[in-house]
């Protein structure tokens, strides 16, 4: 499966999202409205590529980016492509007023989120709006209700980071993973020693040892972010399960995930699954010195 990985800027004025309407590109895109941003090219770090489509795009400058989310996409146009979009809030340096589009784009308009068709829109920037919006709206009914409110509705969905390793595979291992709210809070991480395993037997365990952990804290959805492809697509039933070590634990992991109302399995780059790693290691450094 070939992988994408491209960069989406949120610039909002006054309440209202910047779009801009596809001038080229393939048919399903083109005449659309999506969200600046473009592919980000070997060797480029997502915020300077990020920059660089934000002032091709429309002629301005960026002042400040904040990661927003990363999510996995796969266009169902194109099956054998699957897309990663690191999604950034950004403002600009530049007055908008002053906004030029670039030759991919032919319109630009300022909507609100409540006014925005969806068939105005590319089928990722739907996605991606659609959890910017859901997102927001979190943060609106916080600052609406008390504390205890805002601690029940935020862990009813959660995101989980998991790793596992092993040094040798087989060989000594760790599964570790974190826990974060729906405002990017760590509020639980842990992990524990596997003994002599392999790599994916360790994978499979931070998914596990996340869903306990998240049942335990009374989630309801679960989005899982994991760096392996191979654990994600297996997760997804795209790939089978040939082996056999991983089948006991993929069955304790198939009777956590009926216990839920959703749980999701996305892949992320490695870069952004540092902290589970980290667990990973801490683990593993700490049972080396014993």
């Amino acid at each position: 499966m070939k992988q994408h990985v491209s960069t989406r800027a949120i610039i909002r004025k006054d309440g209202k999202t910047l779009l801009l309407r596809r001038a080229n590109g393939r048919e399903n895109i083109l005449g659309k409205y999506e969200l600046p941003g473009g592919k980000v090219s070997y060797g480029e770090q997502p915020e300077e590529t990020l920059e660089r489509c934000v002032k091709e795009a429309t002629g301005l400058a960026t002042q400040t980016m904040q990661l927003f989310d990363v999510v996995t996409y796969i266009d169902k146009d194109d099956r054998d492509a699957q897309y990663t979009f690191i999604l950034y809030l950004v403002s600009l340096a530049s007055n908008v007023a002053k906004l030029r589009l670039g030759q991919n784009y032919n319109k630009y308009i300022w909507e609100n989120m409540s006014d925005i068709q969806h068939d105005d829109l590319t089928e990722s920037t739907v996605l991606l709006l659609g959890i910017s919006q859901q997102q927001t709206q979190s943060v609106t009914l916080v600052n609406g209700t008390n504390i205890d409110d805002y601690k029940t509705t935020s862990l009813r969905h959660v995101v989980v980071y998991s790793d596992g390793g092993s040094r040798g595979n087989p060989g000594p291992s760790a599964a570790g993973f974190i826990i974060m709210d729906n405002y990017s809070n760590v509020v639980h991480e842990g992990g524990m020693y596997l003994g002599i395993t392999t790599n994916n037997q360790a994978e499979y365990h931070g998914v596990r040892l996340g869903l306990e952990q998240a049942l335990e804290m009374g989630a309801r959805s679960v989005d899982f972010r994991i760096d392996s492809l191979l654990v994600v697509n297996q997760m997804n039933g795209i790939y089978k399960i040939k082996n056999r070590e991983l089948w006991p634990i993929n069955e304790r992991i198939t009777e956590l995930v009926r216990q839920f109302d959703k749980v999701t399995f996305s892949h992320v780059k490695r870069e952004f699954n540092q902290l589970a790693d980290g667990m990973v290691n801490k683990i593993l450094n700490e049972q080396g010195r014993k």
